[in-house]
């Protein structure tokens, strides 16, 4: 596995001074103080606990601090089998939390309803909420989290600062019938 360190933003250097973008320093602090929300049901969940563990630790990537609140949180991390009767708490969830905010469905129960193509399974988060970044797997290995994880950050490294505010972003919301 390939662990890269925080690079440093693309700026203007001079005898002294050191220049670059506020949305490159924004973006460089954000992405490595992500604070995770895990949503965990079943078999997913358990691997990321291994994630968390000294063996993987999670935590070298400005991970430490999980939180178990939705609005203290950034990230939302829905592992497992999601039932469509817990689609609107999900839903609920991800309203709460402030923006910006992101999310990972990790594993294929999460992302795709997995090996249960049933009525009562929901086949797929993206039904009720956007999702950023998918981990494949079922269960994913912890390396796969870390990668995802890692993913994340680059994504929050280098998000334009408005990009929450543009019309392609309040559409995405639209069509979830969240606003």
């Amino acid at each position: 596995m390939n662990i890269k360190k925080a690079e440093i933003p693309e700026s203007y250097f001079g005898e002294g001074y050191q220049l670059t973008s506020v949305e490159k320093a924004l973006g460089l602090a954000r992405a490595n103080s992500v604070w995770p929300l895990p949503f965990a049901t079943s078999c997913c969940g358990i691997e990321f606990m291994a994630t968390m563990g000294t063996n993987y630790d999670l935590a070298r990537f400005g991970m430490e601090r999980l939180s178990f609140s939705p609005r203290q949180a950034d990230l939302l991390m829905v592992m497992g089998t999601i039932a469509k009767k817990m689609g609107p708490i999900l839903k609920q969830v991800y309203t709460q939390m402030a923006e910006p905010k992101w999310v990972i469905a990790v594993g294929a129960c999460a992302s795709s309803g997995g090996i249960f193509d049933t009525y009562s399974v929901l086949q797929g988060i993206d039904k009720v909420i956007p999702v950023d970044v998918y981990v494949p797997g079922c269960p994913p290995r912890p390396e796969q989290i870390i990668d995802g994880v890692m993913k994340i950050q680059e994504l929050v490294r280098n998000e334009p600062y408005r990009r929450r505010y543009s019309p392609e972003y309040q559409h995405l919301l639209e069509k979830y019938q969240i606003g």
